[in-house]
């Protein structure tokens, strides 16, 4: 599993949100979400940044490039 993987999975986590929910509030589909968390694909940079805004963290922390959120 990516770094991007398990951090998108705890993000969702911490908001106690489903994988559908959490979809929905990025504009993506639960499948496509689905994969985003198994690393099967990876997201756009413009839902990359969705999903970083909506978690209240950087790129670099999806990214894996900082540990700093």
């Amino acid at each position: 599993m990516s770094v991007f993987s398990e951090r998108l999975i705890q993000l969702r986590k911490d908001k106690e949100m489903s994988q559908a929910v959490f979809a929905k509030e990025i504009g993506v589909s639960s499948r496509t979400y689905q994969d985003y968390e198994y690393g099967k694909r990876e997201p756009q940079v413009a839902i990359f940044a969705r999903i970083a805004d909506f978690g209240g963290v950087s790129l670099d922390y999806l990214a894996g490039r900082t540990d700093t959120p």
